[in-house]
């Protein structure tokens, strides 16, 4: 599902708003089902007893599945259209959420359900192809960076889960199932695809084949798994980094990690619309290199006030400028029927990149009682995703250069 026609100056649809507000609330609905286990994650260990690395194994799970959950979906999206599949997938996600419930007494159990809750993470592959069908080039950036800011429903859950959690063990589940049980009768009532949209003719395998063959899509999946991957990797680990090393406890731990995701969301429109000005590439280069230097400053171990506050919401803006200016980019180089294929390989790397850092993180202070070389790793892929943004994809979006449909 991908780009209709657009004509240069054509004003943009009341259609296309509506389905670009609707689709970040349930973008951000989704997204806190999918974080739902992370800032719960202490309390669970503590009443469980299992170790530090199972715990980052515990809040990586739904992040793996959610992240190769979006290839088939991005390609059903295209295929079956996001009036469809945002419904769909949004009602599915519900099972899990409540599932929690009974699961929250054994470990094994919340590995299960957590498999199962990655479900919420892939509506990033039907919101993107969506929006961008319905947004003309020269606006597509900031549509899609504003559609972004659902991300956001990490920073819902690092916020509210604990303190519903304070207030009846079940809470969290409750409300966030409500939440998305009205969002599925909002986008039944009002998600509309664009009647212009490129209809795929060929098979699902053959069109994410099609898609894998096409350059830009790994080079972009390498920029996103380091940027939208280093969000998701805080997201779910910051507050377990913030309550070890810095002996928060569970409730502020998950208020400043709720203050990480909330400056990515706000940071990345701004990458997007920065992004329809001066060329993606070199937005990314600029963010990217920003957030190394941050990581790189971080693995000093500084006092948390003002230091480690500083660097690590400086980090959130350069990680969230990098996502949206990545997708942009991605709505330049792809061809308009392909937008859904291509969506779900770089959001499925992307969310892989949020899987590896927090097993990473675990195991090394497993080994070290150390961070350090943790943030010392981010710092290297990000300074490396700098300089070949610059380097190598400056080029890319010449509409010459657009590469020819599959």
């Amino acid at each position: 599902m991908s780009g209709g026609r657009h004509r240069p100056g054509e004003r943009v649809p009341a259609a296309a708003y509506i389905n670009l507000v609707v689709a970040t609330v349930g973008f951000a609905l989704t997204f806190w089902a999918w974080n739902l286990i992370a800032p719960l994650a202490g309390d669970f260990q503590s009443r469980l007893g299992f170790s530090s690395f199972a715990q980052s194994v515990l809040v990586a799970i739904p992040v793996l599945v959610g992240s190769l959950g979006r290839v088939p979906v991005g390609a059903l999206t295209d295929k079956l259209g996001a009036r469809v599949m945002f419904p769909l997938v949004s009602a599915l996600t519900i099972i899990p959420v409540l599932l929690l419930i009974p699961a929250a007494h054994s470990y094994w159990a919340l590995c299960l359900v957590g498999f199962v809750l990655g479900l919420g993470g892939t509506t990033f592959a039907i919101g993107i192809p969506l929006v961008n069908s319905w947004f003309p080039p020269a606006k597509r950036g900031f549509a899609l960076g504003v559609f972004g800011m659902g991300m956001g429903g990490t920073a819902l859950s690092g916020y509210f889960s604990p303190r519903l959690y304070k207030d009846g063990v079940n809470l969290p589940y409750i409300v966030v199932a409500c939440a998305i049980a009205a969002f599925c009768v909002l986008a039944v009532l009002l998600i509309r695809d664009n009647p212009d949209r490129v209809m795929p003719t060929k098979p699902l395998g053959a069109r994410l084949a099609a898609a894998g063959r096409i350059r830009v899509t790994w080079e972009l999946s390498a920029l996103y798994a380091i940027g939208f991957g280093g969000v998701v990797a805080f997201g779910v680990y910051l507050p377990t980094y913030l309550k070890t090393w810095y002996h928060l406890s569970p409730t502020d731990a998950g208020t400043k990690a709720a203050g990480f995701a909330l400056v990515t969301v706000i940071f990345r429109p701004f990458g997007g619309w920065l992004s329809d000005r001066v060329h993606p590439a070199v937005v990314s280069c600029a963010a990217l290199a920003f957030a190394g230097t941050m990581a790189v400053l971080q693995s000093f171990d500084p006092h948390l006030y003002p230091g480690g506050t500083v660097f690590l919401l400086c980090m959130a803006a350069g990680l969230g400028c990098t996502s949206g200016s990545v997708f942009a980019l991605v709505s330049r180089v792809t061809p308009v029927q392909q937008v859904g294929s291509v969506t779900g390989i770089v959001g499925a790397v992307g969310g892989l990149g949020g899987f590896v850092p927090p097993l990473v993180m675990g195991a090394i202070y497993s080994a070290k009682s150390s961070y350090a070389i943790g943030f010392m790793l981010l710092s290297d892929l990000a300074l490396a995703g700098a300089v070949y943004s610059i380097a190598r994809m400056r080029t890319d979006g010449d509409p010459a250069k657009r590469p020819a449909a599959d």
